[in-house]
């Protein structure tokens, strides 16, 4: 016989932070409670170093840094997630150190189980944030990518790219590259065995 578990004790946004200083695993945090990451496929983690690094080469030199995985971006006091990459030219953002709080950039390598969440749930958590301009969703089975870009009115536009030699544009960073620069190295067939559970 089972018995039911006890209610999760909900932590601070404050406790969170500092376990996360030593976890072993990395947890996002969501109005109290904590939820653990999963590793990354070799396609997710390929496109998400293809991006951070196409990314930290354009904005050398620049008020900009490009982070990867391990940096958390804070969506609002109670809200904080590993985006796979995201850009901050926020100046106060220099001196966070563990979080990020105004990211103008976020990028998502989407995963079968994932995809739903971060395309509903998530990007409304996002669009809390007041700087963010953009945020890109990467298909890692396929040549496509999804840009949601913030326009003067308030309103998100979505721009989707599906061919390899298509240039795309992350206009809050003014940077331009071919959709197959993101895929570089990446083997689709392994990533859709992967997606398919095998």
């Amino acid at each position: 016989m089972q018995h039911a578990s006890a209610a999760k004790q909900a932590i601070t946004p404050e406790e969170y932070l500092e376990g996360e200083k030593v976890s072993q695993v990395r947890h996002e945090y969501i109005d109290g409670e904590l939820v653990a990451m999963a590793g990354a496929s070799d396609a997710h983690a390929k496109i998400s170093l293809n991006a951070a690094s196409l990314l930290k080469a354009h904005l050398r030199g620049s008020p900009c840094s490009a982070y990867i995985a391990e940096m958390k971006a804070q969506a609002d006091a109670t809200k904080y997630f590993y985006p796979d990459v995201m850009v901050t030219c926020d100046e106060d953002d220099r001196k966070r150190n563990y979080a990020k709080s105004n990211p103008t950039l976020i990028i998502e390598v989407l995963s079968a189980n994932t995809e739903g969440y971060d395309r509903g749930k998530k990007f409304e958590y996002y669009r809390r944030i007041p700087g963010l301009r953009e945020y890109v969703l990467i298909d890692q089975t396929e040549h496509h990518v999804d840009i949601f870009r913030k326009e003067e009115d308030q309103r998100w536009l979505l721009l989707s790219y599906g061919q390899p030699d298509e240039e795309l544009c992350f206009c809050s960073v003014d940077f331009r590259c071919c959709l197959v620069d993101l895929y570089e190295d990446v083997d689709f067939a392994l990533a859709r065995a992967v997606t398919s559970g095998m």
